[in-house]
């Protein structure tokens, strides 16, 4: 098969745009950016560069994610190619979307305002212009897909956390309750958490201090060797 190429055929743009995660403890939240020149200005997108000739595309995204967090701790995803004909009214453009998990900690909660940026609860993500609707739904859903399946929610989770906040992760992704008792014995019978010797400290709403416990990377890498599969 011979497929020829004319230089009339290379006048679509490519960009990236990265769903970003974040998990603040109570709930899922989306990073949203207000976009500042036409067309759909004063609109709000999900983050977004163009792909400049010579970088590579998840290159392009590591970039987007690194420089609207100011981290460098994520876990990153391809999502999709979304290609419709019309889906931008500046021309043809190729959008290669990817969505990221960051731990949303003290520094990311207190500036929710950053470069045009904020966070929004996940079920209250006003409208986004393009077709960003549609990508942060597949974002949604490929999240719901991998945290069955995958370890992934760790990502979201500062580096020592209790159960409650776990399972608050899980109800927020999968979007249903666990009963408690049930959601404790399936996630520690897994032997992917580390018990540690501390607890939380007391505050004002919370009296009794919370058993901390850190994700065992390790053990699941070497039990995913042997055909593990982390099925919640």
């Amino acid at each position: 098969m011979q497929v020829d190429f004319q230089e009339s055929d290379f006048h679509a743009a490519l960009v990236t745009s990265v769903v970003v995660f974040g998990f603040d403890g109570d709930d899922l939240k989306i990073l949203v950016a207000e976009k500042k020149n036409e067309p759909f200005s004063g609109a709000l997108i999900l983050p977004t560069r163009v792909v400049q000739p010579g970088v590579a595309v998840e290159l392009a995204a590591k970039e987007l994610l690194s420089t609207v967090t100011g981290k460098d701790d994520w876990y990153l995803e391809q999502l999709n190619a979304f290609a419709r004909l019309y889906r931008n009214p500046a021309g043809r453009v190729v959008n290669i979307a990817y969505y990221g998990l960051v731990k949303l900690d003290d520094q990311l909660k207190t500036s929710l305002r950053k470069d045009d940026h904020a966070w929004y609860a996940s079920d209250d993500v006003p409208p986004l212009a393009y077709d960003h609707d549609e990508i942060l739904e597949f974002a949604r859903e490929r999240l719901k897909r991998r945290v069955k399946r995958r370890p992934i929610g760790f990502s979201l989770l500062p580096r020592e956390f209790t159960l409650n906040q776990l399972q608050s992760l899980y109800e927020c992704a999968l979007g249903k309750s666990f009963d408690k008792r049930n959601f404790r014995r399936k996630i520690l019978k897994s032997e992917l958490l580390i018990e540690l010797e501390k607890k939380t400290d007391p505050t004002s709403d919370v009296k009794k201090p919370s058993q901390l416990y850190m994700f065992n990377e390790k053990k699941y890498r070497k039990m995913t060797l042997k055909g593990y599969d982390f099925v919640f």
